[in-house]
């Protein structure tokens, strides 16, 4: 999709820097300024680099000041605010901002129009930059670009005493070196540190200012009624290619993407083309991985495992979901998968009760896809320890009770997806039957019953589906209000509204009868649906938090309290389908629906979805700027309404 901004859009700086590009690398690294081109997080980068693939990154290229010189006056193209209150106001002169797979500026003054796009190299740590100036004016003109670095760690500021050496084309500084080339003339500057407000980080009640330095000038003269590019490539790598090259590999690539995922409609495509943002190479494991966001988040292993159906299966990405689920099954550990993956020295971090029955759920939709009976098989005995595992217990007080359901959770061990502690608070208690976890034990059981048909294998667990099946019925039913328990507990949270009942009928097998999968979509729809996403909790309910904002702790109280989630949203879709019959007509509606997520899509990081929105009114999205679980989970969608 073709996303054209104009000076409507950003008639204030503010307005200006409410939307972000993003381009990635598959290393874990990144491109992400504002629509002005400012930073206005201290994530934001023209290239945060990965040197370690996927998660130790470095904000080594931070932002590009920029000015074009006509005579004796110096027109200012960059945009940003400094800490000091002043700032530069480069998007006076910005015409249009142009996303299509590549963020392009269009500045226009005084009779000079001047074209820059932002590229990224996929698996290295390189980004290129490309200004094109048409000069028609009866005089020369010089473009001036000044870089500022950072060389620290992702959310970290520079340190007093941090110094860089430049060699030719060599930059150091922390450890690294930054190498670029360029066809401009390269002037070196007494070195120069500036100090920024962050606008987006103190909306979220995060550090408000950080810092940058620079030591050299690039700079372009073009001749009076002539037209000129000025070309820089930055990289951690090898900066001898051209700028050209990158570019033009780029649209290739997104070509790719789109041919291979095979959807019709151009959300669907933009969509898939978003997914492959989010698969990064896992250099610990030597295998690939999903990262779950940007510009905040790693890869988790509950996270991957709702994405991956969307962002590889529905795409077509068949030897990647393979590659990833091979990476994860490597790591199972007491019938579980790891949360968190080793860094270092590290150990993996097994806190989720999630995880390892969706991995199931992933081979299996893999399965169904592709008809691999061979990694079914290679699988198996890893599905068969999950499946142990979870009947016998295992870590996190997770285990199988007399009535054939899974408890879980203990102490200040959040093991579900609402999983926020506030020091010794927690805001969503979910210790007991989460609704959502027994969907998914259900699944499992079903899944490996057929697994173990197709390999002629012995089932093991005889008559524990039916059980299941009839105690699941009994206890999480609620008559009077149409709906799932969120859980059984004993405690007030049982009868909360929530929005983990809708797994229970979107999932490939369910337990419930067709009426009551069809009066828990209609309940979800009248209580918890909005166009962008499903609330955590109901609006009636007393513990209702409608905003999402305010520093960590006050964020965290409200992060699944009525807090609007993207992802779940496909589940709904999908439900809602399924009790319809998946008829033309249910479709139709579906689509009606979906028609919204083009304006999400324009809003925020262009082309992605987002991990939240407040709860009340969800107008503006929050959180990661660009989430994994939503744009896989939206996709599913469309392969059923497209593919199914």
């Amino acid at each position: 999709m073709r996303w054209i901004y104009g000076k409507q859009d950003f008639n204030t700086i503010a307005r200006g820097q409410e939307n972000c590009y993003l381009l990635t690398n598959g290393l874990g690294g990144f491109s992400s300024m504002t629509m002005t081109g400012s930073a206005a997080r201290n994530d934001h980068a023209v290239l945060m680099a990965c040197v370690q693939a996927p998660n130790h990154r470095y904000n080594v290229v931070h932002r590009l000041a920029e000015s074009l010189r006509i005579g004796e006056k110096l027109f200012p193209l960059s945009t940003q605010e400094l800490a000091d209150g002043s700032r530069e106001e480069g998007y006076r002169y910005l015409s249009a901002f142009v996303y299509e797979g590549i963020p392009l500026w269009k500045f226009q003054i005084a009779g000079v129009e001047v074209h820059k796009e932002i590229g990224m190299k996929h698996g290295e740590n390189t980004v290129a930059i490309r200004y094109r100036i048409q000069n028609r004016k009866k005089c020369p003109v010089t473009l001036e670009v000044t870089p500022f670095f950072q060389f620290t760690k992702k959310g970290e500021d520079l340190s007093p005493e941090q110094k860089m050496a430049r060699r030719e084309n060599v930059i150091a500084s922390n450890g690294l070196e930054l190498k670029f080339t360029t066809n401009g003339t390269v002037v070196g500057i007494e070195e120069t540190r500036e100090l920024y407000y962050y606008s987006y980080d103190v909306c979220d009640g995060r550090r408000e200012t950080g810092s940058a330095m620079a030591d050299h000038r690039i700079s372009l003269t073009v001749s009076a009624e002539k037209e000129a590019v000025l070309k820089i490539v930055y990289s951690l790598e090898d900066a001898k290619q051209d700028a050209d090259v990158i570019f033009k590999e780029m649209k290739q690539y997104q070509k790719t993407l789109k041919e291979q995922a095979g959807f019709r409609s151009p959300v669907a495509c933009e969509l898939a083309k978003s997914a492959d943002a989010f698969v990064s190479k896992r250099e610990s494991t030597g295998g690939s991985t999903i990262l779950a966001g940007y510009p905040f988040f790693e890869d988790w292993g509950r996270d991957t495992m709702i994405a991956l159906p969307g962002i590889c299966i529905a795409t077509g990405q068949y030897d990647t979901a393979k590659e990833i689920l091979r990476t994860f099954a490597v790591h199972e550990q007491k019938g579980l998968m790891p949360n968190l993956f080793p860094e270092g020295e590290n150990e993996p971090l097994y806190n989720t009760v999630d995880a390892a029955l969706l991995f199931v759920n992933c081979v299996y939709l893999y399965y169904e896809a592709t008809k691999d009976q061979a990694f079914v098989e290679e699988m198996y005995p890893v599905m068969e320890r999950i499946l142990k595992g979870y009947r016998e217990g295992t870590d996190y007080g997770i285990h199988m009770d007399e009535d054939g359901l899974i408890l879980a959770g203990e102490g200040l061990w959040q093991v579900t997806w609402m999983d926020v502690r506030v020091g010794e608070i927690l805001p969503t208690p979910r210790h007991g039957k989460p609704v959502e976890i027994n969907a998914y034990w259900y699944n499992a059981l079903c899944i490996m019953e057929r697994f173990a048909a197709l390999l002629d294998q012995k089932w093991e667990y005889p008559g524990l589906k039916e059980q299941v099946k009839q105690s699941f019925a009994e206890q999480f039913w609620m008559e009077e209000k149409h709906c799932l328990k969120d859980l059984v507990s004993d405690t007030e949270a049982d009868r909360q509204i929530r929005c983990n009942q809708i797994w229970a009928v979107s999932m490939p097998f369910t337990m419930l009868d067709p009426e009551k999968e069809q009066e828990i979509v209609e309940t979800v729809f009248e209580t918890l649906y909005t166009p962008y996403g499903l609330r955590t909790l109901e609006m009636a309910d007393g513990e209702f938090h409608p905003f999402y904002e305010g520093p960590m702790e006050e964020r965290d109280m409200a992060y699944h309290q009525g807090t609007v989630w993207t992802f779940p949203l496909g589940a709904y879709y999908l439900a809602f389908l399924k009790v319809n019959g998946y008829t033309e007509e249910a479709k139709k509606i579906v689509k009606g629906q979906l028609e919204v997520l083009e304006s999400a899509l324009r809003e925020g990081c262009i082309g992605q979805l987002p991990e939240i929105y407040d709860g009340e009114n969800p107008t503006r999205s929050k959180g990661c700027f660009a989430q994994a679980w939503s744009v896989g989970e939206l996709l599913r969608v469309y392969e059923v309404i497209e593919k199914g």
